[in-house]
């Protein structure tokens, strides 16, 4: 069992950048492969970025490609997303994501644990 905690999200303006920040409860965080999704109102939840337990592998979805970066620290069991040049469709509720598999997947059934969510809000 693992416990993830986001934090980081907010309002900004379109065109401008944030961090999301997500902690997991786990000392075996580095085993985990790590994603975040969003979901946006009456739209399922969709990939958005996921990264290997390493590290070393990172996916992203085309419409972030460019502007979000997804990284991870073992060290401190967090993962992290630089979101820049926001746009207003990024608006969403943002979830961290774990499985215990080596993959990286899109598949939102296919990740067992889940935080809380974070509003990301990008206003035009």
């Amino acid at each position: 069992q693992v416990q993830l905690v986001e934090s980081g999200g907010g309002l900004v303006q379109a065109g401008g950048s944030l961090r999301l920040s997500c902690a997991a409860s786990r000392h075996t965080f580095s085993s985990y492969t790590m994603a975040w999704f969003r979901q946006a109102p009456g739209k399922e939840r969709e990939f958005v970025a996921g990264i290997s337990w390493s590290g070393g592998f990172t996916y992203y979805a085309d419409s972030v490609k460019g502007r979000f970066t997804i990284s991870r620290d073992n060290t401190r069991s967090t993962v992290h997303v630089q979101m820049n040049s926001l746009k207003p469709e990024d608006t969403a509720v943002y979830y961290c994501a774990a499985r215990i598999h080596i993959a990286v997947v899109t598949t939102a059934s296919e990740y067992s644990y889940w935080g809380q969510g974070t509003q990301v809000t990008v206003s035009s």
